[in-house]
């Protein structure tokens, strides 16, 4: 079997917010985790967002998104702290990752009836 091993793309991108490299290693890091669920994600993209005008417990927004062979899947979480919303992010987007796969597994080991339409003939 011919298989084509690619880097998915990460793209880390702030909102209201000055992106420094150890948040981008830090967000690199986590989101290494979510490509062992499948090996067929073309992108990550993780928005970080600051609204000083929101209360302080969801001041920080973390919103992911991933590009996948499939319907796409998406997941946004509000912490007080940029790093802790990060981490909460991958870790839902993970547990979305892990049902899906299991999704995919289940179905797979479904058993089908297929209908036949065709007229089989006698052995004489």
């Amino acid at each position: 079997m011919n298989s084509t091993h690619h880097t998915p793309e990460l793209i880390v991108s702030g909102i209201h917010l000055d992106l420094t490299p150890s948040l981008k290693t830090y967000v690199r890091e986590k989101t290494e985790r979510l490509f062992r669920h499948e090996e067929r994600i073309i992108r990550v993209r993780v928005e970080l967002e600051c609204d000083p005008k929101q209360s302080v417990s969801n001041r920080f927004t973390a919103k992911g998104h991933i590009s996948i062979n499939g319907p796409d899947m998406n997941a946004s979480v509000a912490s007080d702290e940029c790093h802790k919303a990060v981490s909460l992010l991958v870790d839902k987007l993970d547990r979305m990752l892990n049902r899906r796969s299991k999704y995919f597994k289940a179905k797979r080991h479904l058993a089908q009836s297929i209908d036949v339409d065709a007229v089989i003939p006698k052995m004489a």
